[in-house]
This record gives C-alpha cells, sequence and structure tokens, in this order.
C-alpha cells in the first residue's frame, strides 16, 4: 500500500491519507493513517480511521503540536492483521496570528456605521475574540473603540455606533488567538453631514442706530454652506425669523454690517450658517448701540459723538455734582481758589452765561475722584486721548480737525478748523493756580485723567489754540481749573 506525502500542514493539523493497491484477497476493515514523533507509527499511535475497502482514500490529523516533525504511515487492517505504506515525514508550521481581510464600510449616518470582516486562517489557533476597531487616527487598534462579534473563523458583521457626524474615521477588523490579535487592511470613511459650526464675532456699535459684528464658519458639516450672515434681536438668542444679514456663503470669515437700530439699547447677535441639513447658530453676544445723549445728575443734555472706535460727549461737563449726587465745591474767590487742595468747580469769570456755552471749569482734585463724568463714562485718559489724536492722523493736525469752525468762538484766525469729526472744540480758557482767568476765546484746556510719573502735583492736559492746527500736549498744576470731556467707558 502507499502513504501519501503530508499536505495542508498548520501548526495542529495536516492532510494525508493513502492507497491500498492490494487487499490480499480479504475484505478491508479498517484503513486509515497514524503518526507519532517517531519513525515508524503503528495502530497503537493516534490514527484517524478512513473507512473500509481498497483504493485511495484522505485522512486528516488533527490534535499535532506546532513546530514539531512527524512521520506518518497509511495503514489498512483485515483479518490476516495490520499493513503499513511507507514512512512519510512532515513538520507542522508554528503557530501565528490569524489572516483576515476588512469588510467595506456601509451604512454610513452621522453616529453610525457598518464593517465587519473574513477571518480566513486562524493562525493555528482558536479564534477566542473577534470585531472592529475605529478611531479618527490611522491604524486604530483595540485600544481604540471597538466591537465584540464572537469568535472562531469566517465572516461577521460589525455595527459602529457613537460616531461624530462629518469626521474621518479609519477601520480594521481584528481577530485575537493565543499569539495575538491580527488586523485587516485599513478602511476609511466619513461620518454623515451635520449642520455647520461657527463661533459669532464680539459685535460692537458704530453709532447710534448701526453696528458691526460677524462670524467665522469654522466647518460647513460635509455639506455646502448656502447662506450666512448674522441675526439680532433685543431679546436672548435671535434667529433668522428676526433681522438679519446676508453675507455670502462658505466657509472661513466675515462681517457684518447691522442698521436700522435703536439707540442705547441692548442688543443680542448670533451669527448663522445654512447648509442642506439645516441652520447652526454661534453664540449669542451683545452689545449696545450709541445713545444720541445723556444727561448728568444735575440733568444737563449732552450730545454724543462717535470718533473711530472712541464715544465722547460732544460739549464740555456742566455738572456741579459728582455722579454719586454729592455736591462741587463751587470756588469764585481767587484766594479761596488758589489755596484749595480739594475738590473744586466754577465758571469763567464766574459769569453764569458762560455755563451754556463752555461748560464748567474744573481743578484736577474733582477730576482724581473717578465720579465726575455721568455713570458709565470717565475722564479720558492721556493715552485716550493719543488714541483720538492717532486717529485723527498726529498731534500736528487733530487740533484743527476738532476746533469748532468759523470764528463765533474761536478769534480770528481759528487756523485750520474744520471740525472734521464733530466735536467742535471751544476755547473755554482756565484758570490759573492762583485763580486768574485767562484765554477765552483764544485757548481750550482738558484735563486728563493720567499724571506724569516724575512730576507730582501735576496732570497731563491738552491744549487748542485758535492761531494752530496742533493739538499741544503738556501737564500742569493739578491746581489749576480746566474744561473737561467726557468719554464712554
Amino acid at each position: 500500500m502507499e502513504t501519501f506525502p503530508a499536505t495542508g500542514i498548520e501548526p495542529t493539523k495536516a492532510i494525508s491519507g493513502g492507497k491500498i493497491t492490494d487487499d490480499g484477497n480479504k475484505q478491508i476493515d479498517v484503513r486509515g493513517v497514524c503518526w507519532s514523533t517517531k519513525r515508524g507509527p503503528t495502530t497503537a499511535d493516534p490514527r484517524t480511521t478512513d473507512g473500509y475497502g481498497d483504493g485511495s482514500f484522505t485522512s486528516t490529523i488533527t490534535g499535532l503540536a506546532p513546530s514539531t516533525i512527524y512521520y506518518v504511515r497509511a495503514y489498512a487492517i483485515n483479518e490476516k492483521g495490520t499493513g503499513y505504506g511507507d514512512n512519510m515525514i512532515f513538520t507542522t508550521s508554528q503557530l501565528t496570528v490569524a489572516t483576515l481581510t476588512t469588510a467595506g464600510v456601509s451604512g454610513i449616518t452621522q453616529t453610525t456605521a457598518v464593517s465587519g470582516g473574513n477571518i480566513t486562517f486562524n493562525g493555528g489557533d482558536e479564534i477566542t475574540g473577534r470585531g472592529v476597531c475605529w478611531s479618527t487616527h490611522s491604524n486604530p487598534t483595540i485600544a481604540d473603540s471597538k466591537t465584540e462579534d464572537g469568535a472562531g473563523t469566517g465572516t461577521f458583521s460589525s455595527n459602529l455606533t457613537g460616531l461624530t457626524g462629518n469626521t474621518r474615521y479609519y477601520v480594521r477588523a481584528f481577530a485575537t488567538n493565543l499569539i495575538g490579535t491580527a488586523y485587516g487592511q485599513e478602511e476609511f470613511f466619513t461620518s454623515g453631514p451635520v449642520p455647520a459650526s461657527l463661533i459669532t464675532a464680539e459685535p460692537s456699535a458704530t453709532g447710534s442706530t448701526s453696528g458691526e459684528s460677524g462670524g467665522n464658519v469654522i466647518s460647513d458639516g460635509g455639506l455646502p454652506v448656502t447662506a450666512r450672515g448674522v441675526c439680532w434681536s433685543t431679546t436672548l438668542n435671535p434667529t433668522l425669523s428676526n433681522s438679519k444679514t446676508a453675507d455670502g456663503s462658505g466657509t472661513g470669515v466675515f462681517v457684518s454690517t447691522l442698521t436700522e437700530l435703536v439707540p442705547n439699547t441692548r442688543y443680542h447677535v448670533r451669527a448663522y450658517a445654512t447648509n442642506s441639513l439645516g441652520t447652526a447658530y454661534g453664540a449669542d453676544r451683545t452689545f449696545y448701540t450709541d445713545p444720541v445723549s445723556i444727561q448728568d445728575i444735575d440733568k444737563n443734555t449732552y450730545n454724543v459723538i462717535r470718533i473711530g472706535s472712541q464715544v465722547w460727549l460732544k460739549e464740555n461737563l456742566k455738572t456741579t455734582h459728582f455722579n454719586d449726587g454729592t455736591p462741587i465745591q463751587l470756588v469764585e474767590l481767587f484766594s479761596e481758589w488758589s489755596s484749595l487742595t480739594t475738590n473744586g468747580y466754577c465758571l469763567y469769570e464766574n459769569h453764569a452765561s458762560n455755563k451754556d456755552v463752555y461748560g464748567a471749569i474744573y481743578n484736577w482734585y474733582a477730576v482724581e475722584t473717578g465720579k465726575l463724568c455721568p455713570a458709565g463714562w470717565h475722564v479720558p485718559s492721556d493715552d485716550e486721548n493719543l488714541a483720538l489724536e492717532d486717529f485723527l492722523l498726529g498731534r500736528d493736525v487733530a487740533g484743527g480737525k476738532l476746533k469748532e469752525r468759523e470764528t463765533t468762538h474761536w478769534i480770528f484766525p481759528n487756523t485750520g478748523a474744520s471740525d472734521e469729526v464733530g466735536f467742535t472744540a471751544l476755547p473755554g480758557g482756565w484758570r490759573t493756580e492762583s485763580g486768574t482767568f485767562d484765554y477765552l476765546g483764544l485757548y481750550g484746556y482738558w484735563w486728563t485723567a493720567s499724571e506724569p510719573s516724575l512730576y507730582p502735583n501735576n496732570a497731563w492736559f491738552r491744549r487748542i489754540q485758535y492761531d494752530s492746527e496742533t493739538a499741544f500736549r503738556s501737564y500742569w498744576n493739578e491746581k489749576t481749573g480746566m474744561s473737561i470731556r467726557c468719554i464712554k467707558d
């Protein structure tokens, strides 16, 4: 008889068999192969039973040890005894990780998808775990998100859950045996589209009836953004049913202009972006439009003017009380003014008629209280004055752009006066530290809220003159009386 060489050799099994060419004139009752790690295995060793009769047969050898040399012989048994074929030798292979493929991804939604795999070889050992793993990074492993889809070889299906919309994911099937975990090829997909994501730009007033905002469409959600802009209302979380702008389409930064607003009113603003799934909104942000006018605690009314990013009173301050209601000292006598070391105010030459035109004159002790301007307003710092002058292209020309035109109040020639931004500065003069009044019609003086660090008992101020377009910057004794222009907080 003949023994077939081993084929299909794996770590724990192989295929052999044999062919009985002569039954010795007696019926073959049992046939198969026997094997051992020693030469010349017999039926006393492990064996298969593969039917009876003569001819060819195939035998599956199981229960082998990996990486081991085995001897195998075909055998046949009849009433005369047992016959054997030739010895054949083979070596089992090593145990390995499994061999498998990853199924393509289907059934994709915003939060779920379907994949799976096919384990074509178990590596010579039982598959104890299988499924798919996924991540937003390449080459996911079982340390990432994964499914558990039973054991064994063959095909299986896996349901991926808990996904984030419009996100690229990477998927690999896995199979685990005693040796370790093997992975199929990497597949990738993008989860279903979602509404756009965006932020609302910080809104700000550009006047009493206008403002500016905008947004940044960070992601289109996987579908084209067909409309974007901002919507606004006086109530929280405005929508497209409220007032809105239309600022193009697509992703990226955009700027929006808000119009037809109500003065001195708080508005809520949200950026919006629309794709075919719907409209998404940025965070709710608020701002106040500029007032047209305000009143101080004495009920004096002042017009308001915006210059660049700053909001100023259009007239000099007239109040006789601090904004908490405390009276400011009225000091008219020269001797009393010159000895004053606390807050005080007066009118130019103590004439009431000058109050309506030029406002009051205050020493710096009134300024340093921080309560001189109406609530929500303050005496501008030196830096805020510098910012105003920079906006007007520098101090060399700022004085002319701030001065009232013509010579109704300014002495001729009122050089360079254009009142370009509506500030309408007037030549209210000053009161010296000795108590005398001077320069009405010639010069205007305005305190700032800042003191020079190297010169105690002095404070920065601005001066505008009838014969120059310069805004002069200097510091002077804090006993001096000057005009005040307030700026919005």
